[in-house]
């Protein structure tokens, strides 16, 4: 059975008190400036985009997985100034992910792992089925598997 699910970004509310700070507030934070120079490697989740050459994106660890289990965490992640919060229709995937070795992790309404998985972003539709097969499985996070950061998280959607 096909389970209709909804990529979700960062949404630029939680995080655009950032770009209001100086350079040093933003280094007591552990965040900086990076110039993207090349084509794919800083994937801005916010806009679920790859960031354009030249362009600077913040750099910073975002709790992703703010919850009361051993799996809550927080990673890196860039982030592009001004633009919006990507919205995307159920069953939508962006192309920032279906270029990249992903790995999948899905978790219980508790916050702990259910399933995980390692696949290429082409066939990252399937594997989102088939995570949610586990009727266990609350929501997906989406992590870069090489570099292990935060992408975005899946929920599952009616």
């Amino acid at each position: 059975m096909k389970t209709n699910f909804q990529v979700e970004a960062i949404d630029v509310s939680e995080i655009n008190h950032l770009f209001q700070l100086g350079e040093e507030e933003l280094s007591n934070f552990g965040a900086e400036w990076k110039t993207v120079n090349r084509a794919t490697g800083y994937p801005c989740r916010v806009s679920l985009q790859e960031s354009p050459m030249g362009e600077e994106v913040l750099l910073f660890a975002f709790k992703h997985h703010p919850v009361s289990s051993p799996y809550q965490a927080s990673g890196p992640v860039f982030v592009r100034k001004n633009v919006e919060t990507a919205r995307l229709k159920p069953n939508e995937l962006p192309a920032m992910l279906q270029s990249r070795l992903l790995s999948l992790r899905g978790y219980n309404r508790k916050g702990n792992l259910e399933e995980s998985r390692t696949v290429e972003g082409k066939q990252l539709r399937g594997y989102l089925e088939e995570v949610f097969e586990n009727q266990n499985v609350k929501y997906i996070h989406i992590h870069n598997s090489g570099a292990g950061c935060y992408m975005c998280n899946v929920k599952r959607v009616n």
